[in-house]
């Protein structure tokens, strides 16, 4: 256990039945729960940055709740949104290997709930708790596999795929846990910048979907599982 110091502090003992103590078993769901030395819990609301890139990296952040993107800016100016997440995602893990500075921006897009858990406390916990060392190692190979998916989507598919398979994956569907068919708020200038083509396009294709059943789209965006047929299609 890390103190308010920076210190490690024994862990407290319980007492067994046989009268002999033990350490209860780490909890990486209680652990990234409660707030506490090393770690905590601030709110977000829409549009708020939560870094911005050529900051210092110098944290972990998981979402408690909540949507946040992750973008790059060229020198020109120009945003590219790389990653979208959401509830039970690390992000900035880049300060963990090394990364001195931000090369990307976190920004809310809801109401987020969001904890930030400093560099050497993570460091610290890797070293001392197994299940959370293998917890981040999963959710990183995870989302390096994403990342080959979503260059391979880029290369490959028409922005008409694109679209369809960045609304999916906004929904959840083929991730763990139930789809949410409803997404909440996004504009389709944002979309453009995922998926790399023009607003315009964005919204041609949007109304096409609406006309054929996938979606529905006033107000809120509601993603049918049908839309599948568009990313399956040849």
């Amino acid at each position: 256990m890390v103190s308010n110091t920076g210190e490690i502090v024994p862990k407290k003992r319980v007492l067994a039945k046989n009268g002999q103590t033990k350490t209860p078993l780490f909890s990486t769901k209680t652990y990234l729960a409660e707030a506490g030395p090393g770690k905590t819990i601030k709110p977000y609301s829409p549009n708020i940055v939560v870094f911005a890139q050529g900051e210092p990296a110098a944290a972990l952040f998981y979402i408690h709740k909540g949507k946040i993107k992750i973008s790059v800016n060229s020198k020109s100016g120009k945003e590219a949104v790389i990653a979208m997440l959401g509830d039970g995602d690390f992000f900035g893990e880049g300060c963990l290997a090394g990364q001195p500075v931000r090369i990307s921006s976190a920004t809310a897009m809801t109401d987020c709930s969001i904890m930030r858990l400093e560099r050497e406390t993570v460091v610290e916990m890797l070293k001392k708790e197994s299940s959370f060392a293998e917890l981040l190692l999963a959710y990183t190979l995870t989302r390096t596999i994403r990342i080959e998916e979503d260059l391979v989507d880029q290369l490959f598919n028409s922005s008409e795929k694109r679209l369809a398979r960045a609304l999916l994956l906004l929904a959840n569907f083929g991730k763990e846990g139930k789809p949410e068919t409803v997404i909440p708020p996004i504009s389709q200038e944002t979309l453009a910048e995922m998926i790399g083509t023009t607003r315009s396009r964005v919204s041609f294709f949007m109304n096409k979907f609406r006309r054929l059943g996938f979606i529905k789209y006033n107000g809120t965006l509601e993603v049918h599982s049908s839309l599948l047929n568009v990313v399956l299609h040849d």
